[in-house]
């Protein structure tokens, strides 16, 4: 899931700085473009270490896996036929 970076990036040191009631920490703006961070991110602890990546969109890659199924027949209905249509799916229903 990692990627190399284009450049070197040699460990830098930097403080933790105070906003508001929380804490923070300035990212140097080359390393968010490298790493894809924008607005929203995730974060997360690895026993001493904070890992931070981008947050994936709601839904994101269903498009892709939609495809994969159709393509693969897998897109019927899970109860198939195993409800008799009503007399309002057979006279009302449209597409």
């Amino acid at each position: 899931r990692f990627t190399m970076c284009n450049y070197n990036v040699i460990p830098m040191r930097t403080r933790i700085i105070r906003i508001g009631n929380s804490r923070g920490v300035r990212i140097p703006k080359p390393l968010l473009e490298e790493a894809g961070l924008t607005d929203d991110v995730e974060l997360e602890l690895d026993g001493n270490r904070l890992i931070l990546r981008p947050a994936e969109r709601p839904r994101s890659g269903w498009d892709d896996a939609f495809r994969r199924m159709a393509e693969a027949g897998e897109d019927a209905m899970i109860d198939g036929d195993a409800w008799p249509p009503t007399r309002w799916d057979r006279d009302s229903w449209r597409w």
